[in-house]
């Protein structure tokens, strides 16, 4: 019998040795860089769905006959609908497993050195893993795994590993409207109009890595203090063996084998066992700004070096930026800038698709994008750092407001800056959206006070963001002061005169009654010009909830209309709804599958000249 060879069993490395520019795309599902080596368990994988719940009970990790084959990365959604095309999806809970065998990489030199750590791009939302039948801690300490849109790693040890490895992943997924969710429907809230399927399960890659014993992580965070030239790097070290180690930072001006070097530095450092932050600062003499016009990005190797001269590196990009909220207006390097923004829902987009997305958004003649409240592939602010795209972030929201929701939200907040921390285009970050999961918000103390703590907190450990508290309404005011960087407000009128009305009475402080629930929640807050006012949500021309034309050429026309009104207002931004199609909500301006513009390019640009016609005949196609 022909030996059974296993799809993916040798180590790739991370990156190629050309020096290119190309060489430095991740294919990986993550920000950083190692000049490592790495195995993708992408493929088939053994599956079993448990719906009596005794796979704990029966110990599948340690052995079970599994009866069904499932693609990773993929849904649960997706894997049961491949089972059975007319059953009916998973109600309130559902439990899988996943089983797939790997053999053990050979390690080149410095085996000593070097270890095996395993990562799931995103997974859940609980998660647990067994290796032969071993359970896993994740480096945090995790036995279970609770979240569904950031990456998570186990070190694999060696006492465990043999020749042919067995990897086995419990998955649980509910309808709790405590956890973060985003817009995936609960208990609360109903699939159907703006509430979506859920998507959970695998849904990102995962894959074996070698990495170094004492290291630095895979997560940099980043502030840029543009006027000193100085960049202050947050780094995480990794240690399993205490002492003295350094630290060399250098920096690149440039990608290719002409790149050359504009700054270095080292810095000595005792560190103990486990893991720590440090931040550490580097100048960059003469600095080129990242802007959206000239997205200028450096490159930083961060080495982590031991006593023997061991050396253990990340490489990343980064930009030099400053984002302000100064008066009524946004200033980016000092310069005022009029964000004209479109809303973005990725849904089941895969990577690929993600980049057409963003080629055509940035067609239509956006310079910003609001991600809307859902996890994506990381790689998504890699693109827009190198396309010049401003990005407005939002952390998931669980759907009701409870103490334990409240926990859940800071956990996916904590977790999600930590792992995008350094990208220049992430320049604003929601807290909440229209009050979902947090809907006591007026009524609330507790609530309330949550939700400015998270604020300050933003403010002082993360300078580099804007932060809105709640999109939409229902803002905080404590003594008359914002707990947001910017007021937002969702108008959604297909009609002119309508439009031109709400605007007025937002600029002129009567806001009562023009957003669906109050703009401010708490104590008065008198606007005055005070904060940059954005209307981050409008339009949605086409959706029966909505209103509007849903024929493109009458859609061009009417958004025309309604951005030479904003315009005309002391307005600092604005954001159509939406990119694309998703389930109900039929107001795409792009062709979710092929990227191609359904109306002119250039549309959702302010200086979009009143004389561009629509022409059914016209290519608009993504660059």
């Amino acid at each position: 019998m022909e030996e059974k060879k296993h799809p993916n069993y040798s180590l790739t490395k991370c990156k190629d040795d050309s020096g290119s520019d190309e060489g430095l795309i991740n294919p990986l599902p993550r920000a950083v860089i190692r000049p490592n080596s790495f195995i993708l368990l992408d493929g088939d994988w053994n599956f079993e769905l448990d719906t009596e719940n005794k796979g704990l009970i029966e110990s599948w990790y340690i052995s079970h006959q599994f009866t069904k084959k499932a693609s990773w990365p993929g849904s649960v959604e997706a894997h049961m609908n491949a089972i059975n095309p007319k059953g009916n999806h998973w109600i309130n809970q559902v439990i899988v497993w996943y089983e797939r065998e790997f053999p053990l990489p050979e390690m080149s030199e410095n085996q000593s050195k070097l270890q095996l750590q395993l990562t799931f791009g995103a997974c859940g939302y609980e998660t647990r893993v067994w290796l032969n039948g071993f359970p896993l801690k994740t480096i945090e300490g995790e036995e279970i795994h609770k979240g569904a849109y950031t990456s998570f790693s186990y070190e694999l040890d060696k006492a465990i590993l043999v020749a042919d490895n067995r990897l086995t992943v419990r998955i649980e997924g509910n309808m709790d409207a405590d956890i973060t969710r985003g817009k995936q429907e609960s208990v609360v809230y109903k699939r159907g109009g703006i509430w979506y399927q859920t998507y959970t399960g695998g849904v990102r890659s995962v894959w074996l890595e070698t990495v170094e014993c004492n290291r630095l992580r895979s997560r940099v965070g980043l502030v840029s203090l543009v006027e000193d030239n100085l960049v202050r790097f947050n780094l995480t070290t990794r240690i399993h063996n205490p002492g003295s180690y350094q630290v060399r930072l250098r920096v690149f001006n440039k990608y290719g084998p002409d790149n050359h070097l504009v700054a270095e530095d080292v810095y000595p450092l005792i560190l103990e066992a486990g893991q720590k932050q440090q931040r550490l600062v580097i100048e960059i003499p003469d600095a080129v700004l990242w802007s959206v016009n000239s997205p200028h990005l450096y490159l930083l190797k961060a080495q982590l070096i031991d006593a023997e001269g061991y050396i253990a590196e990340i490489e990343t990009r980064f930009g030099l930026r400053k984002i302000e909220a100064r008066g009524s207006a946004i200033y980016l390097n000092n310069q005022p800038v009029y964000l004209n923004g479109i809303l973005y829902q990725p849904g089941i987009a895969d990577y690929e698709q993600i980049k057409r997305h963003m080629h055509a958004m940035k067609a239509l003649g956006c310079n910003l994008i609001r991600i809307h409240i859902a996890g994506v592939d990381p790689r998504i602010y890699n693109l827009a750092d190198k396309l010049g795209l401003l990005i407005w972030v939002e952390v998931p929201s669980p759907h009701r407001s409870t103490e334990i929701s409240r926990k859940n939200h800071k956990d996916e907040l904590l977790r999600m800056l930590t792992l995008i921390g350094t990208h220049p285009s992430i320049i604003i970050w929601s807290l909440y959206n229209e009050s979902w999961g947090i809907q006591d918000i007026a009524t609330n103390t507790e609530a309330r006070n949550y939700l400015m703590d998270m604020y300050h907190y933003m403010k002082i450990a993360y300078p580099q963001f804007l932060v809105v508290d709640n999109d939409g309404w229902q803002h905080i005011s404590f003594e008359g002061r914002l707990k947001s960087d910017l007021l937002t407000a969702h108008l959604y009128t297909p009609d002119l005169e309508k439009w031109k009305n709400q605007l007025d009475l937002l600029i002129e402080d009567r806001s009562e009654g023009v957003t669906a629930l109050p703009l401010i929640a708490g104590d008065p807050f008198f606007f005055r010009r005070q904060v940059p006012l954005i209307i981050s949500e409008w339009g949605g021309f086409g959706f029966i909830a909505y209103g509007g034309p849903e024929n493109n050429q009458e859609k061009v026309e009417k958004i025309k209309l309604f951005k030479k009104e904003l315009k005309k207002h002391f307005i600092a931004g604005d954001i159509y709804t939406q990119a694309t199609d998703i389930e109900e909500e039929k107001n795409g301006l792009i062709d979710f599958s092929t990227g191609t513009l359904k109306v002119p390019a250039g549309l959702l640009s302010s200086d979009f000249s009143d004389d561009h016609h629509f022409d059914q005949h016209d290519d608009h196609v993504r660059s």
